[in-house]
């Protein structure tokens, strides 16, 4: 029997491409595991009106941790005309599959590390090595949204809110709501998560990143709660950035800047930007965590037009890979593969299109697991 059970979700697009990547670096790492495949994706939306089916959810819960490849999104509009002809008009609304495992799991911790590895040609600059800690369940991405946006909500919100009177002239088929829902409990949870690595890393300091200023309530209780739970830990100063100036900061002095903690949306954005520093999507990867499993996933999107061509940057799959690995405590095994990609990038003598050369996705992959 197998040391662990991993569900295998390889999604859509080139998400194929890089999980086959993944698989020849487990295999040369001769890793224990049992892999078991799930459906999940945009071709499960057209077919059955849900990009992810029960049987995988029961899948997941029978499994140690999953990795993930790649997943298509489109508005509701586009998502709609794309379902079979026996399925439209019958009220399905897409969701994203991987904010429903999010919330399905109470995967709460979304890690995204962001490294420059020296000789990466697309390296802002060199040291970089910045954590994001993004709160992953809540935030704008509750699904707790209106339109149209029904007149005994209106009615609700104006009499706790006199700011709501300004759009009485609007109809109600003009108005969209999108609810901005932040709880201390998670508050508490991600700012502990972040400190607690800077801790066990040896990391000075952890910048909270908000806009307090104009969204007071919940950005506010995210930095209140920060410095309140700042106060168990001496060691670490506590920084406060707004997500603009976090933004300007970042490009103009990114070596100042170590952990980074936010909400959700503040969160995806954040670490897009900070992936761009160290060469872009191609080399980002996430871990999404919570108390008892997790998914890990390239940030990348699924990049449809390149399916099947083996062209994309299989970098940010194989340090997800790592990232499984410390989640598993195979210490070993993620130090070997973290060494073998570091390698790899520092010698430059393979080199996908987006660093300049013309080696496909498994070249890649088998170049590091020569390494191992």
């Amino acid at each position: 029997m197998a040391k662990y059970k991993i569900a295998w979700l390889p999604g859509d697009g080139v998400g194929n491409d890089v999980m086959e990547a993944a698989k020849i670096v487990l295999d040369k790492l001769s890793f224990d595991a049992e892999y078991i495949h799930g459906d999940i994706g945009w071709e499960f939306w057209k077919a059955e009106a849900n990009p992810l089916p029960d049987r995988t959810i029961d899948l997941l819960k029978n499994t140690d941790v999953a990795l993930f490849g790649a997943i298509t999104s489109m508005p509701k509009e586009e998502a709609e005309n794309e379902l079979a002809p026996e399925l439209q008009g019958k009220g399905h609304v897409y969701s994203s599959p991987i904010v429903r495992l999010r919330q399905e799991f109470n995967l709460r911790t979304n890690l995204r590390p962001c490294k420059a590895y020296p000789g990466n040609p697309l390296n802002y600059k060199e040291g970089i090595d910045i954590v994001v800690f993004r709160e992953n369940t809540e935030d704008l991405y509750s699904g707790v949204e209106f339109h149209p946006l029904p007149d005994e909500v209106r009615e609700v919100i104006k009499k706790h809110n006199p700011k709501m009177a300004r759009f009485d002239s609007s109809s109600s088929d003009d108005i969209a709501v999108s609810l901005r829902i932040i709880t201390r409990k998670a508050c508490r949870n991600i700012i502990t998560d972040a400190f607690e690595f800077a801790k066990k890393s040896g990391r000075k300091s952890v910048t909270v990143v908000e806009k307090p200023n104009v969204i007071r309530e919940t950005s506010g209780l995210m930095v209140r709660t920060a410095r309140e739970m700042a106060k168990n830990y001496p060691g670490i100063e506590l920084w406060e950035t707004n997500i603009d100036a976090m933004c300007m900061w970042l490009v103009k002095n990114p070596m100042d800047y170590s952990v980074l903690v936010t909400s959700n949306m503040f969160g995806d954005i954040v670490s897009d930007l900070c992936a761009q520093l160290v060469g872009g999507l191609g080399f980002a990867a996430s871990g999404n965590n919570g108390d008892k499993y997790a998914v890990f996933e390239p940030t990348h999107g699924s990049a449809p037009k390149y399916a099947g061509q083996y062209k994309v940057n299989p970098m940010a799959m194989l340090l997800t890979t790592k990232m499984m690995f410390d989640y598993l405590n195979e210490t070993d095994k993620a130090q070997a593969l973290e060494g073998a990609i570091a390698d790899v990038i520092k010698e430059g003598k393979v080199r996908t299109y987006d660093m300049g050369g013309k080696n496909t996705t498994l070249e890649i992959a088998e170049t590091v697991a020569n390494k191992l």
